[in-house]
């Protein structure tokens, strides 16, 4: 039987131990308002342990924070949607002036295609109005 008891010695179960563990523990009481500061930061940083955010804010490790504009994303996925659609439109054009020369007289063409210009003027202005919203916002809220 001491032959059984060392071999089962031998075997480690569990999680194997640290080498340097963390086994001085401080407290600190915050007020309401320190602790809505507090989370704020905590929150900001994207760090999910509490902990390892105190650890890095004592020991003046880099603490990352992270402002993620909802309004400016909006924004941006809407803008990026525009261009999408005005590539496409660029995109049909060609077939599309091809596809009135084959299929429709002279005259009718023409006609067809002078409002096909009136149209191509209209997005000329609404890209460039886009553009000019684009440079307003980034001078009024980016750059800041």
């Amino acid at each position: 039987m001491t032959d059984d008891n060392k071999s089962r010695k031998n075997k480690t179960v569990g999680r194997k131990p640290k080498k340097d563990p963390s086994k001085y523990r401080y407290t600190v009481n915050l007020n309401d308002e320190e602790n809505d500061k507090f989370r704020l930061l905590l929150e900001q940083s994207g760090v999910e342990n509490i902990s390892r955010f105190i650890h890095h804010a004592l020991f003046s490790k880099e603490i990352k924070i992270v402002k993620v504009d909802k309004a400016t994303m909006d924004y941006y996925i809407r803008l990026t949607n525009f261009y999408h659609q005005f590539q496409m439109i660029g995109n049909n054009y060609n077939q599309t002036v091809k596809a009135l020369k084959t299929n429709f007289s002279e005259k009718r063409a023409l006609a067809l295609l002078y409002k096909l210009e009136k149209a191509t003027i209209g997005l000329i202005l609404l890209s460039k109005q886009i553009i000019a919203l684009t440079k307003e916002y980034e001078e009024r809220w980016l750059l800041k």
